[in-house]
């Protein structure tokens, strides 16, 4: 099993009792087989209503695992003939954020997204997936090729915000946020977005102005980090747990609120268990929804996408 989180050490305990009894059945010669599928049926049942009934704080928690899918994973299980497209024709290229052509089931799309790393020194090259000014602008560059030659656009995001150090300030990282903003909503062709694991603030929405939007099921997307929203809150950022609760930040409050369009189901115990798996359903998912799209011409594209956004966010007075 890959690294645990807290909320799983009763999984790992029956576990290793089941271990212990095939150790103890081979050691012993007794047949216990029956004591160890009665073990093994508790597990998998134990874990599948643990999966089904997550708080947003253990979602949270399995949203940041280490080994979960990062966008290149998606890349290679899901498409062919990926060709990376580098840099933003002004600057640099910002490894935070990676695109270019691919396609998926023989259909070409740019499909850029936001880049981890699995180690330190990947983490470093990709800045812990927190793009600078001229990742978005490069991913701006991108939107424009796609749609110039009437190619769908597809971004998987995963990033805890824009890198908010200076140097990203000093280049206009507010302004080229922004500017994708505004320049997304233009695009006359279809534009799908998925949240793959974190999706927080600006730094996630610089990439998700689309026609569709869905969320892996135990990732999160939220208009500022729990620990953010602790630090102003309560001046404590050790209340991010309260804070995602607080926040509704998953799937099933999204979809209540009109913020994402569905659910990726992941599986049992989290997408790190089972990258294929995870793949298929997300591009099942995108299929689907380019289907959808395909019927609609630039204009119904563009002003579909404008109403979405519109339409977001209610009060009562």
């Amino acid at each position: 099993m890959s690294t645990s989180l807290d909320f799983e050490k009763p999984i790992l305990e029956i576990q290793k009792k089941i271990e212990e009894l095939k150790e103890m059945s081979i050691d012993s010669g007794k047949d216990l087989n029956k004591v160890i599928e009665t073990l093994e049926r508790e597990a998998e049942d134990f874990k599948k209503e643990l999966y089904e009934n997550l708080n947003p704080a253990q979602k949270m928690q399995i949203a940041r695992h280490q080994e979960r899918p990062k966008f290149l994973d998606y890349v290679n299980l899901m498409t062919t003939d990926f060709v990376e497209l580098h840099g933003d024709r002004v600057g640099t290229d910002d490894r935070a954020i990676v695109g270019g052509l691919a396609k998926i089931d023989g259909r070409p799309v740019m499909i850029i997204g936001t880049m981890k790393g699995k180690s330190t020194k990947e983490n470093l090259e990709y800045n812990f997936g927190m793009p600078q000014p001229e990742g978005y602008r490069k991913a701006l560059r991108l939107f424009y090729h796609a749609n110039k030659f009437n190619i769908p656009i597809v971004t998987i995001i995963d990033t805890p915000g824009a890198y908010p150090g200076i140097s990203a300030e000093k280049h206009a990282q507010g302004a080229a946020i922004a500017y994708n903003l505004k320049e997304m909503q233009k695009l006359r062709v279809p534009v799908i977005a998925i949240i793959s694991g974190e999706g927080c603030s600006g730094g996630a929405l610089g990439l998700a102005v689309a026609n569709k939007v869905y969320l892996l099921e135990h990732a999160y997307y939220t208009v500022i980090s729990p620990e953010g929203c602790a630090s102003i809150l309560w001046r404590d950022a050790n209340k991010n747990l309260e804070a995602a609760t607080a926040l509704k930040i998953t799937a099933p409050d999204l979809m209540k609120f009109g913020i994402i369009d569905g659910m990726v189901k992941e599986p049992t115990g989290g997408a790190h268990t089972d990258y294929e798996e995870t793949a298929n359903n997300l591009k099942a998912t995108i299929l689907e929804a380019l289907s959808e799209l395909d019927g609609m011409s630039g204009d119904d594209l563009r002003n579909q996408r404008y109403d979405k956004y519109r339409a977001m966010g209610a009060f009562l007075e």
